[in-house]
Parts: C-alpha cells; sequence; structure tokens
C-alpha cells in the first residue's frame, strides 16, 4: 500500500513500447514520478546500478527499490495503488489477462521485430506468418471496446507495441502485418487505445519515432 510520500522514477527512452507500457500505468493511476532518459548506447551508472543483470529498460525504481521488465512493473504498480485496477479482481479474468499479455510478448513483440529488422526474405516471411497467425488470435479474442472491456486493462497496455509500433514497422519495412481488411475489430480497438485521453498523452509523437527506427533500418540495409 503506498504512502503519502513516494519516491517514484522510471528510467528509459521515450522510442520504447516497454517504456510506454508502464507509462500508461503510472498515467492512468495518477502517480506523478521522475523520468530519467536513458542512451542505451551509452547505459547510465544508474541504470548498472539498479538493473545490473540485464542492463535493459525500461527500471521502475520505487523508494529506491528497483523493478525491471514492464508486465510485471505494471502488476507491482496495480497492487502498490489501489485506484484505477488495471488487472481484473476475479482470479481468473486475472489468469486469462496475465495469458494474453504474455501471448503478446511472446507471440508478437519478438516476431514482428524480427520480421522488421532482417532484409532476409525467408526469415522476414517466416516471422510475417508467426506475427499474422499471432494477431488473428487477438482478432477472435476481443470481444469489447477494449481487451479489458469498457476500460483500459493489463492486455491493452501490453498491445499498444501492436496499435502505434507495428504500423510504424511496417510502413518502414513494407511489411504486411496489421491492416483493417485483415483484423477488422483489432484494428477499431488500435484506433480507440491511441487515441484514448491517457495514452494518447503518452505515446511519443509519431514522426520523431518514425525518423528513429528508420534510421535503425536504414543502418540495417547499409550493413548488408
Amino acid at each position: 500500500m503506498a504512502t503519502n510520500q513516494e519516491e517514484v522514477s522510471l528510467l528509459g527512452v521515450i522510442e520504447s513500447p516497454f517504456v510506454c507500457r508502464v507509462q500508461i500505468a503510472l498515467k492512468l493511476k495518477g502517480i506523478e514520478y521522475k523520468f530519467f532518459k536513458e542512451n542505451m548506447a551509452n547505459k547510465s551508472e544508474l541504470l548498472l546500478k539498479y538493473n545490473p543483470v540485464h542492463k535493459k529498460i525500461p527500471v521502475f525504481v520505487h523508494n529506491e527499490k528497483p523493478i525491471a521488465e514492464s508486465l510485471i512493473i505494471i502488476e507491482y504498480i496495480d497492487e502498490t495503488w489501489n485506484q484505477n485496477p488495471i488487472l481484473p479482481s476475479h482470479p481468473y479474468q486475472k489468469a486469462l489477462a496475465r495469458f494474453w499479455s504474455k501471448f503478446i510478448d511472446d507471440k508478437v513483440v519478438g516476431a514482428a521485430w524480427k520480421a522488421f529488422m532482417t532484409v532476409d526474405e525467408k526469415e522476414r516471411e517466416k516471422n510475417t506468418e508467426e506475427v499474422l497467425e499471432a494477431l488473428q488470435f487477438l482478432e477472435n479474442e476481443i470481444k469489447d471496446k477494449f481487451f479489458g472491456g469498457e476500460e483500459i486493462g493489463l492486455v491493452d497496455i501490453a498491445a499498444v507495441f501492436i496499435a502505434f509500433w507495428i504500423p510504424i514497422f511496417q510502413e518502414i519495412g513494407g511489411l504486411g502485418l496489421f491492416t483493417s481488411d485483415k483484423f477488422p475489430k483489432l484494428y477499431e480497438w488500435s484506433q480507440e487505445l491511441i487515441n484514448h485521453p491517457v495514452v494518447k498523452e503518452v505515446l511519443p509523437p509519431r514522426d520523431p519515432a518514425f525518423a528513429f527506427f528508420k534510421r535503425r533500418y536504414e543502418s540495417l540495409v547499409a550493413s548488408k
């Protein structure tokens, strides 16, 4: 249970979907925090101190206690601050939310990144198929305005990668991953999500994010 005197900070980069997840959770809860922008090419002493195992972002720090991994951070935030619940209260619904959030990380995020960051056509095709198959499962799963019902929940936050980052990747890389024709329900959900007032305020500006990932892609192409 949180007290009135809290020290909350977040280490990350604004272009990261994993950092954005944590920012959405914090915004939904109305929690003020300090943001420490990292340079992943020259990692700060603070990052190495708080996440010496993986040396990755995001790292959430609450009263000098660091927590890594975005989904774990979100659960911690939800259990520490009671207002505006992110996970369902019912054990079964909570288990489902955890399952689909992990599914997104295991089956969508990695494969989409690999499809984007490769110039090998066979590898790109293989990973594209994996993403399409996973997105179809999510298309079949969504029943309401959001995965969490009428309000944003854990799965929606996890899936912000699909709503905001995949369209950037496919535009830069010429991929056909996520369209309204292929996934009409999921596409409608994505528009609801990125236009939600909380999410809209937290998402990185699209043009700089696009330029950031375009530079990454062009560097890859130039190196081959």
